[in-house]
């Protein structure tokens, strides 16, 4: 693309006030300052919010499912119409985009998806994803929009990911914002509060795991606050919040797309010998498997563990848990090409 893409994801506490309402001051914060980057950057809004702005308008909201799901129907063309106001005034137009787990596990319908954002960023109108909250079935949907910003920005290759946090980045013991992360570990983690918002899903494990994944897809995320006036910007140029820096990765958009899209439908465990082949970046073959987990079809993404059952990688089988199991000898079960370390 003649752009590089850059994705911006907001929860619900960035930009709603604690009652649901949507906070106008930080939509105008938001809209003056992405609007002065869409001459650099092809940019995705993730936006959080949709439940939060809505569920005010139903009697004794209790957060169960269906009542989540009647907010999000509520509160979805609130929230769209509140960045159209803002980002109007730059002359910019917003278009909503609400996805579901599918549209990035099936690759044509994914490739539809990158088709549609390309289409609208040549006439400069900027798409805001959110979770399709409405008819999402609880089995298949995002864990929070921390996923879904991160599958946008692994599977369309963002140069970087910035997510907005009301406490501006991570935070050491004492409670001061880590500016540099080269790698998640668990030192990493051992610092993370597991509190999450009064309006969102999330928290910062959240965070820390869609980032890991980011980063070891070879993307620069950048975890940052709203609160001071240059906010998206300062993040952009590493100013503000925690930098956590991209790995190395020689993955194609396919193998991408694999690693970050896919939905898991079964898992296999394989031997040392297996282990050792598949991280030689060779193919995997039924005599290393020593356990079936769950169910599979030819075709669907399955996790290799190892002997401790520890998922290191994942793969598109070439067969069936029905056709391995009546195999003869060594079968292909992956070829090298559909299989993903992660």
């Amino acid at each position: 693309m003649s752009k590089p893409i850059l994705v911006i994801k907001f929860g619900s506490s960035s930009i709603t006030h604690k009652n649901g309402e949507v906070n106008e001051q930080t939509l105008e914060k938001i809209a003056e300052q992405v609007s002065s980057l869409t001459k650099d950057y092809h940019i995705v809004l993730v936006s959080s919010g949709a439940v939060a702005a809505g569920k005010a308008f139903l009697s004794n909201y209790k957060g169960t499912l269906s009542e989540r799901k009647a907010a999000a129907a509520i509160g979805n063309p609130i929230l769209i119409a509140k960045y159209n106001q803002y980002f109007s005034k730059y002359g910019i137009a917003i278009a909503q985009s609400l996805c579901e787990r599918h549209h990035f596990s099936n690759r044509e319908s994914f490739l539809q998806l990158k088709e549609t954002y390309t289409e609208l960023w040549k006439s400069n109108v900027i798409p805001i994803a959110n979770e399709n909250d409405v008819v999402s079935n609880t089995e298949l949907k995002f864990s929070d929009n921390d996923e879904l910003a991160t599958l946008i920005a692994t599977g369309f290759g963002a140069e970087k990911l910035l997510i907005s946090t009301s406490v501006g980045g991570l935070l050491d013991s004492n409670g001061e914002i880590i500016r540099h992360v080269p790698k998640i570990d668990a030192s990493t983690l051992s610092v993370v509060s597991s509190d999450t918002s009064s309006t969102g899903l999330g928290g910062m494990i959240s965070k820390l795991t869609f980032t890991r994944l980011a980063m070891r897809l070879g993307i620069k995320v950048v975890i940052f606050g709203l609160d001071n006036a240059g906010g998206i910007v300062d993040a952009l140029h590493e100013k503000i919040g925690t930098v956590f820096e991209a790995g190395k990765a020689s993955l194609t958009a396919r193998q991408k797309w694999l690693a970050a899209g896919s939905l898991i439908t079964g898992k296999v465990v394989l031997d040392k010998g297996a282990v050792k082949a598949i991280t030689s970046r060779k193919s995997l073959l039924s005599v290393g498997i020593t356990e079936i987990l769950g169910d599979f079809m030819k075709g669907e993404v399955i996790e290799l563990l190892d002997s401790t059952k520890t998922p290191f990688a994942i793969a598109r089988a070439r067969c069936s848990k029905a056709e391995l199991e009546e195999a003869k000898g060594g079968v292909e079960v992956a070829n090298a090409d559909d299989i993903v370390l992660i």
